[in-house]
């Protein structure tokens, strides 16, 4: 499934290639993954968890 979804990263991600997630998301799932190494399963969540999520980190 996650060959199909449209990933993206942060606008504060650099091209340098640091630390960075990538988020991709579906109406009922947030999938959330290391850009840097692949090989481990991305993360699926709630949209209402990752709102709560984002909105802690922006604090």
């Amino acid at each position: 499934m996650s060959t199909d979804l449209h990933w993206f990263k942060s606008s504060y991600s650099g091209s340098e290639g640091g630390n960075c997630i990538e988020v991709a998301t579906c109406p009922h799932t947030v999938h959330v993954r290391d850009s840097k190494d692949l090989t481990v399963p991305a993360l699926a969540v709630s949209p209402t968890s990752w709102t709560s999520f984002v909105e802690f980190a922006a604090s």
